[in-house]
């Protein structure tokens, strides 16, 4: 709003002139009433008034709470492009989780063997493999949703052909990917399978001794078998066969021969070995446990069980036969880090 103010002889302010006033200078109207002082000699200037400025925004504080939801949306997004990465890289549906894996069974089940059971049990698979001198038995864990499966070598090494079964009783034949026969680890796929649950991949340095653990597999063709235990000991030097020919089960026992502190177990490994570091457990392992899961409390899995001692082999009474609490598996971080040179197709 603008608003002008013309003085015409008069304040027109509603008070009296002061007395005293000055006579009006020459050159001007003479005034009406001339005791009033005399108005300037110029014409007032026109005060605009402006418009008062809009408010500045108010700032708005981020509290924790938005800070929280930011930080959320960053690890998702993060979360998230990981994922698919990796899914663009296996071109599989769905992942096997790695590192700091979720639990696959509830906080408040943590430990419980009937949880763990019911959780990873859909994730591992039993295997026959033909052979040309006989067959093999034994176990593996599906990593991918598409059906890949992490086995031992030994399982798979020289066969003509390979079944899987899973834990609801389908069967799927299987092809071999690769192999790495320096660590005794295997990678098939399953023909055609899809949906199926893929184990949630744990941190086998994370492992300490007199942990809980759980071991799913198929001793003598019994699918789904569940036994539990501790962790025994760490890194222990474990020395395999890497010839085909000493295939599991071929001389009929389905015992896998390996070396331990200088002595061999279950027949003799032959002059082409390997050696790695190994968790050992005494949850009870039997023929056919081979490429199963070793599992820690949260349902994540450690290991992958390769390698048992059973004196029936050295035996003649079945009182001696089973387990006797001296089980191995080879660290599933050895898995993680050897699955880019397996679906590569290597065959070492």
């Amino acid at each position: 709003m603008t608003e002008s103010v013309r003085r015409n002889g008069e304040y027109g302010h509603g008070y009296d002139a002061p007395q005293g006033a000055r006579p009006r200078q020459a050159g001007h109207s003479t005034p009406v009433n001339p005791a009033w002082p005399p108005p300037p000699p110029y014409e007032p200037t026109a005060v605009t008034f402006a418009e008062p400025a809009a408010p500045a925004p108010r700032k708005r504080t981020r509290g924790p709470g938005a800070l929280l939801a930011a930080v959320a949306i960053v690890a998702a997004a993060v979360g998230g492009g990981t994922a698919y990465a990796f899914q663009a890289l296996t071109g599989e549906d769905t992942v096997a989780s790695a590192g700091t894996a979720a639990n696959a069974v509830p906080t408040g089940k943590k430990g419980n063997v009937a949880a763990i059971a019911a959780a990873v049990s859909p994730s591992v698979v039993e295997i026959q493999a033909t052979l040309a001198g006989g067959s093999s038995t034994g176990s593996g864990v599906i990593i991918t949703s598409g059906g890949e499966v992490v086995t031992n070598n030994h399982v798979v090494s020289g066969a003509t052909s390979i079944k899987v079964r899973t834990s609801d009783g389908e069967s799927h034949t299987a092809e071999v990917v690769g192999t790495d026969s320096s660590k005794d680890l295997a990678l098939i796929k399953l023909s055609g399978a899809s949906g199926l649950k893929a184990a949630s991949l744990g941190d086998s340095d994370g492992v300490r001794v007199g942990d809980t653990v759980v071991a799913i597999g198929s001793p003598e063709g019994l699918t789904g078998t569940v036994t539990s235990g501790i962790v025994s000991a760490l890194a222990r030097d474990v020395t395999v066969s890497t010839d085909e020919n000493q295939g599991q089960g071929q001389d009929g026992d389905g015992q896998w021969p390996f070396r331990f502190g200088g002595r061999d177990f279950n027949g003799d490994t032959g002059s082409s070995t390997t050696t790695y570091k190994a968790i050992q457990t005494d949850a009870s392992l039997n023929p056919g446990n081979s490429g199963g899961a070793l599992i820690d409390a949260s349902g994540r899995i450690v290991g992958i069980n390769s390698a048992m001692y059973s004196s029936s082999s050295q035996a003649s009474s079945s009182s001696d036969a089973g387990s006797v609490g001296l089980g191995f598996a080879i660290p599933v971080n050895t898995v993680k880090s050897d699955l880019a040179k397996l679906r590569a197709g290597s065959t070492s």
